[in-house]
């Protein structure tokens, strides 16, 4: 698999294209592939490693996801009541239709209660700025704070769309967490750690930077409009009024591969029984009927690239997973799951083929280009190793 893999891998961080990458490959119960590539932040000269702290940004959805799903498994949550019983500020949300004359936000009731699986799904209206305009028009006209501040104001935002009408990728996870803490008793932070990291032995991955942590912090880089690269300054806040569980989580590929691996082990992870097999198989299905994941144009372009994943193909989305609906370019079957994070960090998981795959980096904007490249060398070799190994057996 090294050969497949690492030479596009070295040769991409050598150049200069990105400044570094730990890439790992598993079956649902072995690691077969590890390693790092680069270095860790361009203005010093630590190499990248394999246990080095990223942050995971949207990766903390599908962990959000688990959390909730437990919680149902429990009775606790349903999928399909209305979640304003368990979050009231939720129980009579608005529609924002537009704009007045005057600038003044044009508001209504929403026609469906939002549930669980809408937020799970991405189906609930809830949008992110980055990606509608008119939402970036409402937090600069209401002065409302950004959603990365960690405020809860932040929340305090209209659906772009009647619930269950339509698939727009935004933060419905954070208000899965915040369900979560309701339905538990229990702060998110906490309730992960001890129902679904600690148990996985996901020792690295917090919402909080441990001093172990930061000595391993991978630095956030930008791309420039001539393709430079530069070291920025980012972190998500340390201290917030809520924790984003929709983006808030650092973590290193070692762990997060635990937790795949769970996932593609039907629930089941270092010992433990994370999920039941069956809310595995639940969380893997299509949970948008006849909607399809919808390309993402760019609103805000130091965030974000336009999105447009395998353009042509239908994608669903399942509780917190976009679902492929064909085999894509690189090998991936068709029903995979799969995700990524704001700064270009991805996985998939393969249920057909028992693999999974992790690559994180840090460069903003999300889908740079150049790192949607390393991502598909990466998944390409991967595949090339398992064909040439089915082969040859």
């Amino acid at each position: 698999m090294r050969n497949q893999i690492e030479p596009k891998l070295r040769q991409a961080c050598d150049s200069g294209a990105v400044p570094g990458a730990v890439a790992m490959v598993a079956t649902g119960t072995e690691v077969i592939y590890q390693s790092a590539f680069g270095r860790r932040d361009l203005s010093k000269p630590d190499a990248m490693t394999t246990d080095s702290v990223f942050w995971l940004a949207s990766m903390t959805k599908a962990i959000t996801a688990a959390a909730a799903m437990q919680l149902v498994e429990q009775g606790k949550l349903t999928l399909d009541g209305p979640i304003g019983a368990v979050l009231p500020d939720l129980a009579a949300i608005q529609v924002l239709e537009g704009f007045a004359a005057d600038g003044t936000p044009k508001l209504r009731p929403a026609r469906n209660p939002i549930t669980l699986r809408h937020l799970l799904s991405h189906t609930a209206g809830f949008c992110y700025d980055m990606w509608n305009g008119d939402m970036v028009r409402y937090l600069r006209t209401t002065g409302t704070p950004g959603f990365r501040t960690g405020l809860k104001a932040a929340l305090q935002v209209p659906v772009m769309s009647d619930p269950g009408t339509r698939w727009e990728y935004g933060t419905n996870l954070d208000f899965a967490g915040r369900a979560v803490e309701e339905a538990s008793g229990i702060r998110l932070d906490t309730y992960m750690r001890d129902h679904i990291l600690a148990p996985l032995g996901m020792v690295d991955t917090a919402f909080r930077i441990g001093p172990s942590q930061r000595q391993r912090l991978v630095g956030m880089h930008s791309r420039g409009t001539d393709g430079t690269l530069t070291p920025i300054a980012f972190e998500i806040g340390q201290d917030p009024e809520f924790h984003a569980g929709g983006g808030g989580l650092y973590g290193t590929a070692p762990d997060y591969i635990r937790f795949t691996q769970m996932i593609l082990n039907k629930g089941s992870g270092n010992g433990h029984q994370v999920l039941r097999p069956e809310t595995v198989a639940t969380m893997g299905q299509n949970h948008i009927g006849e909607l399809s994941m919808t390309k993402m144009t760019s609103a805000i372009a130091t965030a974000s690239n336009d999105v447009d994943l395998y353009p042509g193909m239908e994608k669903k989305y399942g509780l917190s997973f976009m679902i492929n609906t064909e085999r894509s370019p690189e090998g991936r079957g068709a029903g995979s799951l799969a995700w990524a994070g704001l700064a270009n960090t991805y996985y998939w998981i393969d249920p057909a083929r028992d693999i999974t795959g992790v690559i994180l980096m840090q460069v903003l904007p999300f889908v740079d280009p150049a790192c949607i490249e390393v991502f598909s060398a990466f998944e390409r070799g991967v595949y090339a190793a398992l064909d040439e190994s089915s082969r040859a057996a």
